[in-house]
């Protein structure tokens, strides 16, 4: 009984995982929470670092979030343990334990998430992303609209209902995490 639990405690230390803050002392010897629009994550480090940091960090935290429901699928753990897995990930990107639980906004764990539950829907959206980010030059936009197309496909292609509701509650845990980082981000902007 105990190995779900570890499970979800390794998912959750995955997701902890702070990719874009050591790459950013790494390669600029600052806080990425610091500078840019303070967001810990791969838009932001493409922006101040990069598009090559930024594309390595978006990996490793896709990487992450897919491990996570790849290591409950191999310990033969239930559908609701390996979306608990998933959900730990993310909760470590957003909350980590090893960045003072100041993370980002979980949009690449949460895409390496679904990666591993639904990966055709997640591939697509993947490349509608990176079209209409390159139309409109609007991450937030065409994150949001690939993400909506990708739980529309879910549901179409009659993915399981527990992780369409996964999808659906974990894309509305970013906005939600972006107005819990605003006086952060605030602070910043009056520095």
């Amino acid at each position: 009984m105990f190995t779900p639990w570890l499970i979800l405690l390794a998912a959750y230390l995955m997701g902890s995982f702070p990719t874009a803050l050591i790459v950013s002392r790494q390669v600029a010897g600052v806080d990425i929470r610091q500078i840019g629009d303070a967001n810990m994550g791969a838009r932001n480090a493409a922006h101040v670092l990069g598009f090559k940091y930024g594309l390595l960090i978006a990996i490793i935290d896709i990487s992450k979030g897919a491990l996570a429901v790849m290591l409950a699928d191999a310990f033969g753990l239930s559908l609701a343990w390996k979306i608990g897995a998933a959900g730990c990930s993310l909760l470590g990107h957003d909350f980590p334990i090893f960045a003072g639980f100041q993370g980002g906004q979980g949009l690449a764990t949460l895409t390496g998430n679904l990666l591993a539950f639904a990966p055709l829907e997640t591939l697509i959206g993947l490349s509608v992303y990176g079209l209409l980010y390159a139309v409109v030059h609007n991450s937030n936009i065409a994150a949001a609209s690939a993400m909506g197309l990708q739980v529309v496909l879910m549901i179409l292609w009659a993915e399981a209902w527990p992780v369409i509701a996964y999808a659906v509650l974990a894309n509305l845990s970013i906005p939600l995490k972006m107005y819990l980082d605003q006086p952060r981000r605030e602070r910043l902007r009056r520095a």
